[in-house]
């Protein structure tokens, strides 16, 4: 048997509540996993139409041409800064003032051209959003280049490449937590720096040492893009004076941006780490009983030679309430009697039973005291 009460506006509380989780996977099967799906790109400069069936993708059945992978990250994350330098968005194009007698016959010249694309920025600080893009002209301040093992250098313009890295949302949640970002190569390690911004470290290096590269990772979509031209190699073997000053260390060999990227995105030893954040509502009933209210039994064995009411099957549907002839027990009427609330249920308009709370120990009513009990429920 129940007892009802109606919920008042000011009964019901919805608040926001943050969730998060932490994922570790080792090695590159591991990723591709029917139940994980992380998904790993290489994307390459070039024509839709004549290089377009060049698949990219380490799931088999979700590859995509390597050339729109290339595009897709150029627009959404990096067209505002491809003409600019050092990772910045370019400065406005204004327009000149040709002076006139007066203000009123000012002229202006030329348009206004603005960057016009959101990026999805992830910090208010230096974003280091440098896209390889290729160029023929090599200088020491293009990420557009590679340095081999003997020291040359080769221009990049023909196979310019990026390493895309897809996180479903099913993991991610809303975003990736950051300063939570951690993936392990045999390249090294690299992690985030709660910026959006990739810090890259060589497996030989200390603990500590890690320096920024070409990459970044979007929290909020859960992509992670690796694009270093150059990183710095394991054998001191360069004589001093042969790297290029502003472009490389002193005594370090170098490793290609395609075999860095590789080494990430297509291998399989690799260990991949992360938290993820998820915002869950959380509606909070409160259900108040009055001093006045509640203060009886409803249970039927107070009742001397009870039963529970029976409805009996057949053409016609026939009560028996036994309960009714009987009479209440000694302690049900005296004035110190206070039963015990066990459970509470929610229902809606049509007395249909929602949801059940059990209380954790029987709570006593009070003849003098209003009593609440919170029902939380996330959703």
């Amino acid at each position: 048997m129940s007892a009802y009460k109606q919920f008042n506006t000011q009964d019901l509380i919805v608040s926001p509540l943050e969730v998060n989780k932490g994922f570790y996977f080792k090695g590159g099967g591991i990723l591709t996993g029917s139940d994980i799906g992380i998904n790993r790109f290489t994307g390459s400069r070039g024509d839709y139409l004549t290089s377009g069936s060049q698949l990219s993708g380490t799931i088999p059945d979700q590859q995509i041409p390597s050339v729109l992978v290339y595009d897709s990250i150029k627009q959404l994350y990096y067209s505002n800064y491809l003409s600019g330098r050092g990772g910045f968005i370019s400065n406005a194009i204004t327009s000149s003032i040709l002076l006139g007698a007066n203000r009123e016959g000012d002229t202006l010249i030329g348009g206004v051209q603005q960057t016009n694309f959101y990026n999805y920025e992830q910090t208010t600080l230096w974003p280091n959003k440098i896209f390889p893009t290729g160029t023929n002209t090599l200088t020491t301040q293009d990420s557009d280049y590679i340095v081999t093992q003997n020291g040359s250098l080769i221009t990049s313009t023909e196979n310019v490449s990026i390493g895309v890295i897809s996180i479903p949302s099913k993991l991610f949640g809303d975003y990736i937590q950051p300063n939570s970002f951690y993936l392990e190569g045999p390249s090294g390690s690299i992690k985030d720096d709660g910026e959006g911004r990739l810090l890259w470290q060589h497996p030989n290096s200390p603990a500590t040492n890690y320096e920024y590269m070409g990459g970044n990772i979007i929290y909020q979509h859960g992509i992670v893009t690796l694009f270093d031209s150059i990183t710095e190699g394991s054998d001191l073997t360069d004589v001093y004076g042969t790297g290029l000053y502003g472009g490389a260390l002193y005594g370090g060999n170098r490793t290609s941006r395609i075999d860095y990227i590789e080494s990430f995105v297509s291998g399989s030893n690799v260990t991949m780490s992360f938290s993820s954040s998820y915002k869950l509502f959380e509606t909070q009933y409160q259900c108040t009983i009055d001093e006045n209210e509640f203060n009886y039994t409803l249970n039927p064995s107070a009742i001397t030679g009870s039963q529970i009411p029976t409805i009996f099957s057949g053409s016609n549907i026939e009560w028996e309430n036994t309960s009714s002839i009987g009479t209440p027990l000694g302690f049900v009427t005296s004035s110190y009697f206070e039963p015990y609330i066990t459970t509470v249920g929610l229902y809606d308009e049509n007395s249909q039973l929602l949801a059940v709370g059990k209380l954790a120990q029987p709570l006593q009513s009070s003849p003098t005291t209003d009593t609440t009990i919170l029902v939380n429920i996330d959703r």
